[in-house]
């Protein structure tokens, strides 16, 4: 049987091998990816974002469960921190999910972030289509939480829910204009703690300021205690409503649209990494590196120098 046929069916051993090749060998990977294509874009996506220790990954669990209860089928993509030696994931989320890991209707997946600063890897797209086109209802992907370079999950998500916590510090700080503005839903996790209500207010204040009147849409604030199993029931209850606010008004088709561009992008940016390496090739870099660790050329007249190169072997190529 192909590998498409066997992830249609739920194969999951099937869909880990896949995984395993688009993150290590995606060339390789892609001829199944095209032919999961045609079965992509039934899933809702949930980016769940915010900052490390807010609760991120108990909020994904107990969701998770919900959505069980009603018989949906769910996928996870934990996006983690990065080994520097081997690029795999080092935090492994699945750890604080375990008894959602012998439900053969949820796939976990921990995906190292390796170096991407919105904390999204370069595959993500690639492992939501493979979820969508194995039958899940909603893809939940739940990022590394580094601050305001987490923008990265509004490109890829349907839907993004921030998480945030009492209690941090500067409260404020932890709640930028940049990360303000991607989030749908605000969740206050944590709301047990002292401070939950100053926090509330605070992110009312900012979400006033920037108030867009245009925008039918407007973010409501969820408390949660997500340890407790507290105000889940609420929170999705929220994200129901916004989704079929984003059915209705047409904005569900303009985001997947932009997902579509950014993929297009993404892929068109890797293609021609690959081809600069394979006309120029590392050690020509290394050669330029060293001439201006020298103070023997810039680094603006080593990348015209190596596009030039570039360009001739690839019009000497095609000739």
């Amino acid at each position: 049987m192909k590998l498409a046929e066997r992830i249609r069916q739920g194969d999951t051993r099937t869909v880990a091998r896949l995984i395993t090749m688009v993150e290590n060998d995606f060339p390789q990977a892609q001829p199944v990816l095209k032919e999961l294509h045609q079965y992509c874009g039934q899933a809702i996506v949930v980016g769940i974002t915010g900052p490390p220790g807010s609760g991120k990954s108990t909020i994904t669990d107990k969701l998770t469960k919900h959505l069980r209860k009603m018989n949906k089928k769910v996928g996870i993509i934990a996006i983690d921190p990065s080994s520097p030696f081997s690029g795999g994931a080092i935090l492994g989320d699945r750890i604080r999910m375990q008894d959602l890991t012998t439900d053969k209707d949820v796939f976990i997946r921990s995906v190292g972030a390796r170096g991407h600063l919105g904390g999204l890897s370069r595959s993500t797209q690639a492992v939501v289509k493979i979820m969508d086109a194995m039958g899940k209802d909603f893809v939940f992907i739940e990022t590394v939480g580094v601050g305001q370079s987490e923008i990265d999950v509004i490109k890829v998500s349907d839907v993004v829910l921030l998480i945030v916590m009492p209690g941090m510090g500067d409260d404020i700080q932890v709640i930028k204009a940049g990360i303000m503005e991607i989030g749908d839903i605000f969740v206050v996790n944590k709301s047990d703690r002292d401070g939950s209500d100053k926090l509330i207010a605070e992110i009312e204040m900012m979400l006033h300021l920037s108030e867009d009147e245009e925008k039918k849409w407007k973010s409501p604030i969820i408390k949660t205690v997500g340890t407790d199993n507290i105000g889940i029931d609420f929170l999705w209850e929220e994200v129901s409503k916004f989704v079929n606010y984003l059915k209705e008004s047409g904005e569900l088709l303009e985001r997947r649209k932009n997902r579509t561009r950014k993929e297009i992008f993404d892929l068109f940016q890797e293609n021609w990494r690959e081809m600069f390496f394979k006309y120029i090739g590392e050690e020509r870099v290394e050669k330029e590196v060293n001439r201006i660790l020298q103070q023997n050329e810039n680094p603006y007249n080593a990348v015209k120098n190596l596009s030039t190169v570039f360009k001739e072997k690839l019009f000497k190529e095609d000739n």
